[in-house]
């Protein structure tokens, strides 16, 4: 597609070109954007069709809206703000450097640059910031036939018509109605009879990953957002639930990483910024391990005097953070699910201490066999890292369950006490524990 986009420009057959623009998806011709050579991309944004331009603008990714807005008029601007709807237009301001801020509020209407300012006032992970204001609202004295009159006279304007909500002369939502309940009710039967009452809604300031969290709940296609008077102030779409659960995703697996996490894509970042958002991590990580090195200093005369000691220790150290680093992930998944909760703190470590002893049991029946077999059947050696690995293993699936739940607890994300935290942490256990128990067994 891009080749033949080009092509076609090289030979300024634009009225093809047009043809073609206007039969492609929307989102795909949105990609292309990114991979469009910077001279063409305002040339060919104009030849896309009108009803459709704002649409694949509002898909774009931040850098090519950028190059579409350095590139056009003032009033092609004011035209592609005015077609947009509400959250895609905060959500493309949000993302502008302060002078194309300033120029893409300066040329869009009165009313929506109102809006808009409105809109910006919220915090940027509350419902107010996902909402739009672009929904279907009916009355309950109306019946259904002229339900559908004002469907068919508004719906073009709004961003869903799926689900039409019910509110009285005060704005404050009483009920929601489905276009399918619509249609399979009599054309006299009124609005207030077949809605559902029993709403579930949520307010301007609640927090963005819970209300996704609701969306994932309820398989919801749109989700009503009232102020403190419970008036409806708008709806937020599945479309900005699924993008917000991506992103919370993606914060996560960064966490995870020891990575600061960032909003920008991998090859847009700078090297420079990559450094930045992970050298913080990898320092804290560095100076946590000095407290593995204080260990060994402490226990110098018995490693000197059994040196062989130090080979089972990258073993006991990596299984530990194994261990931690399982349970982690599994502890962590389950409060970003809400599947686990503060409250079930103790049953959590009682079922991963139980699942510790059956694998750490295991573990070291190995581990002694294996001693017994390679090491002239040294059976003390053998007990001594054995009853090490045994008590590293419930350390590390211990810490990895609890120290993620108490992050929760503290207002934190669970995710930053993943993989790089826990393994140090437990390193740290598993060596104190580890040399203890050599010199209680082997008297050394």
């Amino acid at each position: 597609m891009l080749e033949m986009i080009q092509e076609l420009l090289s030979a300024r057959q634009y009225a093809r070109l047009r043809k073609i623009l206007a039969e492609a998806n929307i989102v795909d011709m949105a990609e292309l954007f990114d991979e469009l050579p910077e001279e063409s991309c305002v040339l060919v944004f104009r030849l896309l069709p009108k009803e459709t331009a704002a649409d694949i603008f509002s898909y774009m990714e931040s850098d090519a809206q950028k190059r579409i807005v350095d590139g056009i008029t003032d009033r092609e601007l004011s035209g592609i703000v005015d077609d947009l709807f509400l959250d895609d237009a905060v959500d493309f301001i949000e993302e502008m450097p302060a002078n194309v801020v300033k120029r893409v509020l300066a040329s869009a209407g009165g009313q929506k640059r109102a809006l808009i300012n409105r809109f910006l006032q919220y915090r940027e992970d509350s419902a107010g910031s996902l909402m739009t204001i672009e929904f279907v609202g009916l009355k309950k004295e109306m019946t259904v036939a002229a339900a559908f009159d004002t469907i068919r006279r508004t719906g073009p304007d709004k961003e869903t018509i799926y689900t039409c909500y019910v509110m009285d002369e005060n704005r404050h939502l009483e009920g929601i109605v489905s276009v399918k309940t619509l249609l399979l009710s009599p054309q006299d039967a009124l609005v207030g009879d077949i809605m559902d009452t029993q709403v579930i809604f949520v307010s301007t300031d609640d927090d963005k990953e819970d209300i996704a969290n609701i969306f994932q709940k309820y398989d919801f296609l749109s989700l009503p957002v009232v102020d403190r008077e419970r008036r409806l102030v708008g709806i937020i779409t599945i479309d900005d639930a699924v993008e917000v659960l991506q992103q919370e995703n993606t914060e996560d697996i960064s966490l995870m990483a020891a990575v600061t996490p960032s909003e920008a894509p991998y090859l847009k970042t700078g090297a420079i910024r990559h450094a930045q958002r992970r050298v913080f991590w990898l320092l804290l990580l560095m100076l946590s391990s000095t407290f593995s090195g204080a260990i060994l200093t402490r226990f110098e005369d018995s490693f000197a005097v059994m040196p062989i000691l130090v080979s089972f220790m990258p073993m006991l150290m990596n299984t530990g953070g194994n261990c931690g680093s399982q349970t982690s992930a599994l502890i962590i998944r389950g409060l970003s699910l809400g599947e686990i909760r503060g409250r079930d703190t103790l049953r959590i470590w009682w079922c991963e201490v139980r699942v510790a002893v059956l694998v750490g049991v295991a573990l070291a029946v190995v581990n002694m066999a294996r001693i017994w077999l390679f090491y002239n059947r040294n059976t003390a050696l053998g007990l001594a890292v054995s009853v090490s690995l045994l008590a590293t293993v419930i350390i590390a699936k211990s810490v990895g369950c609890l120290l993620p739940i108490g992050a929760k607890k503290l207002g934190l994300d669970p995710a930053i006490m993943a993989s790089p935290i826990i393994t140090t942490v437990v390193d740290i256990c598993a060596l104190a524990l580890y040399f203890t128990v050599a010199k209680m067994i082997l008297h050394i």
